[in-house]
């Protein structure tokens, strides 16, 4: 029999849509600010209401039943119609207002979304905005996060929306004084004799896969260093310590100082998808919405001018890309 959560229905909705979507209680409870008892009491009463099993519970795992992914999909749609009818009336998704939180890769970020986000913050003083950094693949719900901006090579499947908004990609470098002790590679052949600077994180792999748009070449570089951010692996470069293979955008200002050497130009890793992450929601905030806009803009236009950039320091000439792809 049906009683009790006649008039708390949507919350015990909203609440097991949270926890099937992030994954455990403890991050549902902090994304609604109620604590953890609270959101287990509130599926317990939804589970009696239905008299049908949603969740399978351990002292260390959680499942979702067939009953209970049936059920979340059902509540998704009529929480997003509840979400569109409130916004709708009382004019709430019109105007950007509230806190918006965005994830970025690091290097990537600090070149292409920091600017955008003070931008952001100029054109919508009523939103406060919350940036940060991380390599690894966000689990947006969990955390809380309105967009994320991933750079990879293939999404994995998630009930994420994603919005691809460029490529980049990678270039072999060096400085100037390795190269003249080691002399410069003529084929990418000569790369497996070389001491080599290795980027590994989710959006790279251990080995070197490159390109000449014609033929592939996959090595597997041996060399001092191995780091999951740009940053390291570009000082290690800059101090001669070897060939490193790294994001056009993070060397970009090294190739037009001199600081570093664009080796076997005609040579490149594959693109790297450059994506918009954000909840599977279908009516967004007017905060989200203006900011996935605000990059919609810009962001393409921005690694455009880097990859003319990249050309005017590459010799010999290239051919260009569309833009320059790789992880951030």
């Amino acid at each position: 029999m049906r009683k009790n959560l006649d008039y708390g229905l949507l919350h015990a909705m909203t609440a097991f849509v949270r926890v099937v979507d992030a994954g455990s209680f403890t991050a549902a409870s902090e994304h609604m600010e109620l604590t953890t008892a609270q959101v287990s009491r509130l599926v317990s009463e939804l589970e009696n209401r239905l008299q049908t099993k949603l969740l399978q519970r351990t002292t260390r795992r959680m499942s979702v039943t067939s009953a209970g992914e049936r059920y979340a999909n059902q509540c998704r749609t009529i929480l997003d119609l509840v979400t569109e009818a409130e916004g709708e009336a009382s004019g709430a998704r019109m105007e950007p207002t509230g806190r918006l939180r965005v994830l970025c890769m690091a290097s990537f970020g600090d070149r292409y979304v920091v600017p955008l986000v003070t931008k952001y913050c100029a054109l919508y003083p009523t939103v406060s905005v919350e940036y940060s950094a991380s390599q690894y693949v966000p689990n947006l719900l969990a955390e809380g996060v309105d967009v994320s901006v991933y750079l990879t090579r293939s999404l994995p499947d998630s009930s994420l929306v994603a919005q691809r908004l460029g490529d980049v990609h990678g270039v072999l470098c060096a400085a100037p004084a390795y190269l003249e002790r080691h002399r410069t590679p003529k084929a990418v052949h000569d790369l497996a004799d070389h001491a080599c600077l290795r980027l590994v994180n989710p959006s790279t792999t251990a080995h070197w896969e490159l390109t000449d748009g014609t033929t592939t070449h996959s090595l597997q570089p041996e060399g001092p260093l191995v780091a999951d951010k740009p940053e390291a692996v570009v000082q290690a470069a800059c101090a001669g310590l070897g060939i490193a293979l790294l994001p056009a955008f993070a060397v970009l200002d090294c190739l037009r100082k001199g600081d570093l050497v664009h080796v076997l130009p005609q040579w490149r890793s594959p693109d790297v998808g450059v994506y918009v992450l954000m909840p599977s929601r279908k009516f967004l905030e007017a905060k989200t919405r203006a900011w996935i806009e605000l990059l919609k803009a810009e962001l393409p236009a921005a690694l455009e001018r880097d990859a003319i950039q990249l050309n005017g320091e590459s010799k010999p000439k290239r051919r260009r890309s569309r833009a320059a792809n790789f992880s951030g």
